[in-house]
Parts: structure tokens; sequence; C-alpha cells
């Protein structure tokens, strides 16, 4: 028994050191592994989405008269000034494709248009040496609608874009007035003409399938319409012109995938 208790204390003596000696050594952390890198955002995919904005535009008309009393002023180019002013409202649908940072694209836009412009005009009379200012003016422009190519680079989530393409532009003229013994309506038209637009703006992508943009078109189109024959006078009156109109809109996009 003696010898048993002899033997543990020896084994016990000899742990000892080697127990301590462990305890010694400094303890080591490994680091965790790097975490992956975040994925780049791809631009590719389709959207769909709406806008809203401001347009203010120009325009100036010839009026040319066929059969009238108003022959004598037949070409008469007429200066109206101001601005067509109003808000914008609409949508777009559209496509990108990205190649590394380049992102090509294609999108169509329809805008309501609020844009208008009342005063008084002097088309009838030369040198308004009478009563020109009698007669009033009112143009407005209801929609435009845009089919445009997109190209731009890509930092990640935004991305910087011009856009160009082809516009529609409908518009609406008024004139009414008293001049020369008539009173009434002497010219009221409305037609959509076909132009371009051009223009640029920045994108960014805030969420995985959510965008937002700001962008500035310029359109210009010319303008053809003629007036019914007047009440009581016939023929008719012609205009012709342009207009140059700048929009300023943000929007919103769905994009998928």
């Amino acid at each position: 028994m003696k010898k048993l208790a002899t033997v543990i204390a020896a084994i016990a003596l000899i742990g000892t050191p080697v127990l301590a000696a462990d305890l010694d050594k400094p303890v080591v952390y490994k680091a965790p592994p790097p975490a992956p890198p975040a994925p780049v955002y791809s631009w590719t995919g389709w959207y769909v989405g709406i806008n809203g904005g401001w347009g203010w535009a120009s325009g100036c008309c010839t009026y040319g008269a066929n059969g009238t009393i108003f022959d004598t002023v037949n070409g008469a180019t007429v200066n109206t000034s101001g601005s067509i002013n109003g808000g914008l409202f609409g949508g777009q649908i559209g496509a990108n494709y990205q190649i590394n940072a380049l992102v090509l694209g294609v999108e169509g836009d329809w805008d309501w248009s609020g844009q208008s412009r009342t005063g008084s005009v002097c088309i009838l009379e030369p040198a308004c040496a009478n009563n020109g200012a009698a007669i009033s003016e009112t143009v407005k422009i209801s929609q435009i609608a845009t089919v445009r190519g997109r190209f731009g680079y890509a930092a990640d989530r935004v991305l910087f874009y011009g856009t160009g393409g082809v516009a529609f532009i409908s518009t609406s003229d008024n004139i009414s007035g008293t001049t020369l013994g008539f009173s009434g309506t002497i010219l009221n038209a409305s037609t959509t003409s076909t132009g371009w637009t051009a223009g640029a703006g920045v994108e960014w992508a805030f969420a995985q399938n959510w965008t937002a943009k700001v962008e500035y078109l310029y359109v210009a189109a010319n303008v053809s319409q003629a007036t019914a024959p007047i009440p009581l006078i016939g023929g008719t009156l012609t205009e012709s012109g342009n207009i140059h109109d700048n929009l300023i809109r943000a929007g919103i996009n769905f994009k998928y995938p």
C-alpha cells in the first residue's frame, strides 16, 4: 500500500512541470476568414416607372390666309412672347444592358403636359394699327412622348447617361377676338407633330430593384395646322412654326431582375 502511494506521488510530481509549461504558452487566436466582396450592381434588365416635372417652351409662328379678307397678311411672321410653362406627369418603360462600366439601353415614355400660354397677338392687322390687342391667343402643349436610346457610364450603383431619339408633341392653338369687323374664333386647331429630343441624366440604384433618376430633355418639333372655314367669312387660316421645349423630370423605376 505504501508502495502504491509512493508511485502516485511520483507521477504527480512528474506531471506538474508539464502542466505548468502548458499554462505558460501564449494562446493563439486565428483571424476569421475575410468577408466575400460585395457584389457589383448590374444595370442589365428591363424596368417600368413614373416621372414628373416641369416644362418651359418657346414658339414662333407664321400665319397665312386663303380665301378670306385676311389675305393681305398672308405670310406675316409673328413673334409671340412668353414661355409656354406647366407641369408634367407620366410614365416610362425601358431596358438596359451592361458591358463592364458601359450601359446601353432604350426607353419610351409618355407625359401629360399642362404647359400653356395666353396673351394678346396681332396677326390680322399690319403693324397692329387698330385693335390688334383685342385678339387673344392660347397655346397649349397637351402631350409629349419620346422613344430614345440611352448610353451611360456606371459607377456601381450610380449611372451617368446621355440620351436622344424621336419625339412626338401634341399642341393646340386658339386665336379669337374682334378685328376688321369680325368677332369670334379666328383659329382653333390642334395637331401632333414629330421632332427630335436629346438630353442627359443621372440614375441611382437605392435598392436592388428600385432606382431613382433626374434628367433634362430638349424637344424640338415643327408645327403645321389650319382652322376650319371661319364662320361668315369662309376660307382658312393656316399656321406653321416650331416648338422648342425644355423638360426637367424626376422619376422612379422598378427594375427586373
